[in-house]
């Protein structure tokens, strides 16, 4: 059973994902699904139990005396399965999102099926919305074809089959029922926003379950890697393409909002929104591990993102390709009152040189594959080639997105990345422009960062210009092609496990410590750095205790406690899971 506090807030470690390739919910080991925006990802959540305990709402399916849990994942697939053990019997219930034959279906279904396994169960279910983090009033209406919650726009139809006499009240529906051994029960949730409401079938959507079963095992077919880790490396493929929305082929940086990095509070973000650098490096995995059809609709929509936006490349974007509006706080407490609760990201808004050298990585090993890029998005790279050659000596926000604009290395990594792999694109005829211009743009900016950004007292690369503090994300650029994988990195990571390490797990950088917990990426990209070097055993010596880290069903949120290894920040995390493919892939 999960643990929740006083007030009703669940460990973060207890939470399972599923999704419909449009949105994600969250599902405790309790039975209560605490956070599900519909329809999309990014829209206000119907859910929220997650962030407001009190007044989020949520939809409760569990046994109604105490119980114990075993949860899986149906294997390649998003569809969840727990096992509830009481006194009297088994029963198991699976979670899923539901698909159509022929894709995602118009509207989002939610299919909760319980069956019977041995024994007789009493079973208790419940489904109350909540106020949207505080923006609307959900209730209850008896329409002519059952009742439906409404929750402003959202339109909720519940369906259910052999699940027990529903009891109304003002906004929410529950009910209770008693299972025996095979015998099969549904209680289903289907939705829509701004669109009428389908009053489905329970057989169709016990049907959709069987049809979304076999959609995912077709996708995960796809996935060729049988090397070590490879359960880990599959279930965070599906991670990862849980945060795909399939209509836009955006990439989201995690399925919450919000979610603190600390109990301290204050740095707590929505990472709902699709950043250039997450999509960037999910791609790459996903043509890693096999050519999956995902790609193509991702990196058109990454070139399509960055062509529309006037300026500098942008940072993220909403998953419909537009620019987020204004940051909004909510008046609700939080995550075990851990604030603010809010929608929107300022990061947005800043100049990070990062997101150019991680555009032609990508676009690099996307023509590396055999691909072609059209003549519109050439010319719009070769601009983007010249315009690295007059910003790259600019300070920027850094892959950190920190207040502080200063000169970081990593930044400036980037960009001599940036221009190399664009020479190497034109010289294959992939790009139009002045290639030996970018080539001796890349020359300048690495004798820049040899001046200004190597410690001699330290032995490493430094956080930015002019310091002797450190920073982790320099070691994305720790890899055979890249910007350094010698000596001088080498010497880097044994700076960087001197001062942030904490057992397998890393810091970000100097002072991190005191500030927030351990960022889970890092001490991937530790271990992928430590094969880049040639220091293979090192690196097997910390990936085994780093993966058992992982949650009961293989989930990673963006930080994980030193001590008691607690999840903190957004989940899933796509940072965390792309870094866990990542050193799996350096490593086999």
């Amino acid at each position: 059973m999960s643990r929740r506090d006083a007030a009703g807030y669940a460990d973060l470690r207890s939470y399972a994902a599923i999704g419909d390739l449009r949105t994600v919910a969250l599902v405790a080991t309790d039975g209560s699904v605490d956070w599900l925006p519909l329809p999309d990802l990014d829209a206000i959540p119907v859910f929220a139990r997650l962030l407001d305990a009190a007044g989020g709402g949520s939809f409760l399916l569990a046994p109604a005396d105490p119980f114990t849990t075993e949860r899986r994942y149906l294997p390649g697939t998003a569809i969840l399965v727990t096992t509830y053990t009481t006194e009297r019997g088994v029963v198991e219930v699976t979670d899923s999102l539901n698909l159509g034959v022929t894709g995602r279906l118009p509207w989002s279904e939610f299919a909760r099926v319980v069956t019977g396994v041995r024994g007789s169960v009493d079973m208790i279910w419940e489904i109350a919305p909540g106020t949207g983090l505080g923006t609307v009033s959900p209730w209850l209406q008896q329409t002519g074809s059952g009742p439906v919650l409404r929750m402003d726009a959202v339109t909720m139809a519940v369906r259910t089959q052999a699940a027990g006499d529903p009891v109304q009240h003002d906004r929410r529906i529950a009910a209770r029922f008693t299972t025996a051994a095979g015998s099969e029960h549904l209680v289903a949730l289907v939705a829509a926003r701004s669109e009428p409401v389908r009053m489905a079938d329970p057989a169709q959507i016990l049907a959709n379950v069987r049809h979304t079963r076999a959609a995912w095992e077709r996708w995960s077919s796809q996935f060729t890697y049988d090397g070590p880790w490879r359960d880990e490396a599959l279930r965070t493929m599906v991670m990862l393409k849980l945060l795909a929305h399939r209509q836009t082929g955006a990439i989201a940086a995690a399925a919450t909002t919000s979610l603190p990095e600390s109990a301290t509070g204050g740095k707590n973000w929505d990472y709902r929104l699709a950043w250039l650098r997450d999509a960037t490096y999910t791609l790459h995995c996903l043509l890693a591990y096999g050519e999956f059809e995902d790609v193509h609709a991702s990196v058109t929509w990454l070139l399509r993102v960055a062509r529309d936006h006037d300026g500098d490349l942008p940072v993220l974007a909403r998953l419909d390709g537009t620019q987020p509006g204004p940051v909004i706080r909510h008046d609700v407490p939080g995550w075990r009152g851990i604030g603010p609760v809010v929608t929107g990201n300022p990061a947005a808004e800043q100049l990070q040189l990062g997101v150019y050298g991680d555009l032609f990585d990508l676009v690099r090993t996307y023509v590396h594959g055999g691909n072609v890029l059209d003549l519109d998005s050439a010319r719009f790279l070769a601009g983007a080639a010249d315009t690295v050659c007059d910003i790259w000596q600019r300070p920027d926000s850094g892959m950190w997105e920190l207040p502080e604009i200063r000169h970081y290395t990593s930044s400036k990594m980037a960009c001599w990345q940036a221009l190399t792999y664009a020479s190497e694109l034109a010289d294959n005829d992939h790009l139009p422009g002045n290639a030996q211009r970018w080539r001796d743009e890349a020359g300048r900016i690495r004798r820049w960062i040899d001046e200004h950004c190597w410690s001699p007292e330290r032995r490493a690369y430094t956080w930015y210009a002019g310091t002797t503090e450190l920073d982790t994300s320099v070691l994305l650029h720790a890899r055979k092609g890249g910007f350094d994988a010698g000596e001088r990195m080498s010497a880097t990571v044994d700076a960087l496990l001197a001062e942030l390490s904490a057992g397998p797990l890393m810091y970000r950088f100097s002072g991190a410590r005191e500030q927030e917990k351990t960022f889970t990426a890092c001490a991937f990209w530790i271990v992928t750095s430590l094969v880049h070097l040639d220091r293979r055993a090192e690196a097997l010596n910390r990936m085994d205790p780093l993966i058992s880290l992982a949650n009961d069903v293989g989930l990673w949120s963006e930080m994980i406690d030193e001590d008691d290894h607690s999840f903190w920040g957004n989940l899933p995390q796509a940072l965390s899971h792309l870094a866990l493919t990542t050193a799996i892939t350096a490593l086999s």
